[in-house]
């Protein structure tokens, strides 16, 4: 979701308060755990022209804020023309950026432009950032990026996608990161998709949460304090006991996560004119139809693909949280990272609560891969569930960060169309 801003779940209509709209694939850093796996632009992209049409659509359908990415969104050609554009139909142009190629100069294009908010992507201290992000050097230059955007007068955010790498450095990396003056942070769970579903190594398993969600929580309440918003990710939660505090704005403690937004009030726009509920979602089974066929309106009010969170009911859950008591609420949760885990949603094994509740009963779940994701875009492998003991001896390597320097990834597999596979220790 939005780094700075909230959307009202409590109104009745649909309409896409809140678009992520992918400007390019093209990259400029070749992410490891990218699930978009960009590098090359896809072939087919549109125009500056075609884009500029989109922002009109957009902004009869009452767009409230569209956040720019890529890719890097600013990789292409008519990436201030479009701020621009946003600016000037009233609706909030935000970035989320590596942060690569962000110089003192094109930080004042900009905001000049009219850009509201920029999000940079910092996934840990300086050695596991640049593994992650295979590029030495990364991590100095999104640094340095935070600070050429807020001196322009961009509000600054930063977020982090967590896994096992880079999961112990969430403490120092805050410490770090408060005396940059973002005023919010957000966390995201890896999730198999693109390129990190090729090295599952990395991913967090379902029980790591009972350790992980409490220093969260801890770290929550210390932003606060800091006056920075520390802002969980959609496939971080659910409903355990520190969920008030991780939801909440505030210190009140009183909200909690209140289901998938994809095609109720959140739209995902692709580099070709592919339009999905979010922009996460795996493109082969939630793309709705091509907004160079059909109209946006015509798309968002009836593509099937595009509804599927304003039709379904506990009835479309399985597993674990058919029967859990926070299903006509919580449906399940982060519907792509379910539907990257185990080919379709309805159910998530990275919950809080589900976690705990084995717990108690001397259990817990672990994810074991079993098929190979193709390697395109926003694709997924396959997982099986296993439920063991809850002492049964871990089968990862222990102590991953101590190998950050000496850490080889498999071989890259050949690119298919529209999606670099970089290998990033060469």
């Amino acid at each position: 979701m939005s780094m700075l801003r909230r959307l009202d779940v409590s109104r009745p209509d649909h309409h896409p308060a809140y678009v992520v709209w992918e400007l390019t694939l093209r990259c400029d850093q070749p992410c490891t755990h990218c699930g978009s796996r960009a590098g090359t632009q896809r072939p087919d992209e549109l125009s500056t022209e075609e884009a500029l049409d989109v922002v009109r659509q957009l902004r009869e359908m009452r767009a409230r804020e569209v956040v720019l990415i890529g890719g890097e969104a600013y990789l292409h050609p008519g990436f201030l023309d479009i701020i621009r554009a946003l600016k000037e139909a009233g609706i909030r142009p935000g970035l989320t950026t590596g942060g690569r190629g962000m110089t003192e100069a094109l930080a004042r294009q900009v905001a000049e432009a009219g850009l509201y908010a920029a999000s940079v992507s910092i996934d840990g201290l300086e050695p596991t950032h640049d593994l992650m992000r295979a590029a030495p050097g990364s991590f100095a230059s999104a640094t340095a990026a935070l600070g050429f955007l807020s001196a322009a007068g961009v509000r600054v955010a930063v977020n982090t996608n967590f896994n096992r790498l880079n999961q112990a450095d969430l403490e120092p990396l805050y410490e770090h990161l408060k005396g940059l003056g973002p005023r919010a942070w957000q966390l995201q769970i890896t999730a198999p998709l693109g390129r990190a579903a090729d090295r599952p190594a990395l991913l967090l398993q379902p029980w790591d949460l009972l350790e992980l969600l409490p220093r969260i929580a801890a770290l929550k309440q210390r932003a606060f304090a800091d006056g920075i918003t520390l802002m969980p990710g959609n496939n971080l939660g659910y409903f355990g006991p520190e969920e008030g505090v991780l939801r909440s704005p505030g210190p009140d403690a009183s909200d909690h996560w209140r289901g998938c937004m994809a095609g109720r009030y959140v739209m995902g726009i692709e580099s070709n004119g592919a339009v999905k509920g979010c922009p996460s979602l795996q493109t082969a089974h939630y793309v709705g139809g091509n907004l160079r066929e059909r109209p946006l309106r015509d798309l968002w009010d009836n593509a099937t693909p595009l509804a599927f969170t304003r039709t379904r009911t506990v009835e479309d859950l399985w597993g674990f949280c058919r029967t859990c008591p926070f299903a006509s609420t919580c449906m399940a949760g982060c519907s792509f990272t379910a539907h990257a885990l185990f080919g379709r949603p309805g159910n998530n094994p990275y919950c809080h609560y589900r976690a705990r509740t084995l717990a108690k009963q001397g259990v817990r779940e672990r994810l074991v891969p079993q098929a190979p994701a193709p390697g395109r875009p926003f694709d997924h492998g396959l997982f099986d569930l296993v439920v063991e003991p809850l002492d049964a001896p871990d089968p990862r390597p222990p102590t991953p960060r101590m190998l950050v320097k000496r850490l080889k990834w498999p071989e890259a597999r050949t690119p298919q169309a529209g999606g670099a596979r970089t290998d990033p220790t060469g």
